[in-house]
C-alpha cells in the first residue's frame, strides 16, 4: 500500500526568500508568516524528506510514498497563478512523488477558468482554501462557478478548518463549523475535505442528519500533535469515520513521522491504519 500525505504545503523559493514583501498585501499570509513556528519548504525539500524517511521506513509508517502538495491559498488571483505554475511544473518533474492541487479565491470571477488550466494541466484538487484569507461564499449564488467548475470536473476541494473552542494560535481563524456546514449542504455533489479534522466538526456525525449531508465529506489529520491526543483516531474508529479520514502532516510544519507513534498507540487495526494513512486518498483521487 502506498503512504499518501494529503496535506503538504510547498511555496516558490522567491516567496520564500521574500515574503514579507508579499506579506504587506496579503495579511493572511503575513498573520502564518510571522509565527516563529512558520517555515517555507520547496518541492525539493519535500522529496528530501521523503527520502529520508523512506530509508528508514517500516511497518509504522514513517515512510511517505507520495504527497499531496499545494500552494499558499492568497487572496490575490495572480499570486494564486504563480503557486498553482509552481505546482505544476514541479509534479510534472516528480510525477511518481506528488500529486498536485490548486489554489483559487473562491468568490473569484476568474476562478472557473483558473480551475480548468490547472486541470487541464494535471492537478487532481483544489485546496487548502483558507477562509479568514480569501474570503468564503455568502450563499450557493455566490460559489456557483467555482463549485460548479469542481464538481463538473470531480476536483476534490480542500479547506481549512479550526476548532472554536481551546488554546490560539495564528490560522485559528476561519469560517465557522455553521458555515461550513451550510456550504456542505448546499453542495452534496462535491467531494469536500476539512482539514484538521474538520475542526471538531466530524464529532457531530453523530447526528443522523449530518451524517446523510457529509456522505462526500472528508477529514485530513494536520497538525494532529499539536491539537489533540492519540484518543482522537479512537474517537474516529467509534463514530465508524476511519473510511473518511486522511493522513495529512502539514509538512514543513510537522513532519510526518510525528504522527507514527500516536498511530501505532491508536487502537486501530493494520486495515483501520491502511485506510487512512493512504487507501482513502487513493480512493477518492482515482490513483
Amino acid at each position: 500500500m502506498a503512504i499518501i500525505d494529503f496535506h503538504v504545503h510547498i511555496t516558490p523559493p522567491d516567496i520564500s526568500a521574500n515574503w514579507q514583501k508579499y506579506a504587506e498585501k496579503e495579511p493572511y499570509f503575513s498573520l502564518l508568516s510571522e509565527n516563529p513556528r512558520n517555515r517555507f519548504a520547496s518541492a525539493e525539500d519535500v522529496i528530501a524528506e521523503m527520502e529520508s524517511a523512506g530509508q528508514e521506513k517500516q511497518a509504522d509508517f514513517r515512510g511517505v510514498d507520495r504527497s499531496v502538495v499545494f500552494g499558499f491559498g492568497f487572496r490575490d488571483m495572480g499570486l494564486c497563478r504563480y503557486v498553482n505554475d509552481y505546482v505544476i511544473e514541479k509534479t510534472r518533474q516528480y510525477p511518481e512523488k506528488l500529486i498536485g492541487f490548486m489554489v483559487v479565491p473562491p468568490c473569484s470571477t476568474e476562478a472557473e477558468r483558473e480551475i480548468e488550466r490547472c486541470h487541464s494541466a494535471g492537478l487532481k484538487g483544489v485546496g487548502e482554501l483558507f477562509p479568514a484569507g480569501q474570503g468564503f461564499p455568502e450563499n450557493a449564488k455566490e460559489a456557483k462557478a467555482f463549485t460548479g467548475a469542481c464538481t463538473e470536473l470531480g476536483l476534490p476541494v480542500l479547506i481549512h478548518a479550526a476548532e472554536p473552542v481551546g488554546h490560539f494560535y495564528p490560522g485559528k481563524t476561519g469560517a465557522a463549523l455553521r458555515h461550513l456546514e451550510m456550504f456542505i449542504e448546499a453542495n452534496s455533489g462535491l467531494a469536500i475535505v476539512l482539514a484538521h479534522w474538520g475542526g471538531g466538526l466530524f464529532f457531530y456525525e453523530t447526528m443522523p442528519e449530518l451524517r446523510e449531508k457529509f456522505r462526500n465529506v472528508y477529514y485530513d489529520t494536520a497538525a494532529t500533535p499539536y491539537l489533540y491526543d492519540t484518543r482522537i483516531y479512537r474517537a474516529a474508529k467509534a463514530l465508524e469515520l476511519c473510511e473518511k479520514i486522511l493522513f495529512g502532516s502539514d509538512f514543513p510544519l510537522l513532519r510526518p513521522s510525528r504522527y507514527a507513534d500516536a498511530l501505532e498507540e491508536s487502537g486501530l487495526s493494520a486495515e483501520e491504519q491502511m485506510l487512512i494513512m493512504g487507501e482513502n486518498a487513493q480512493r477518492l483521487l482515482a490513483l
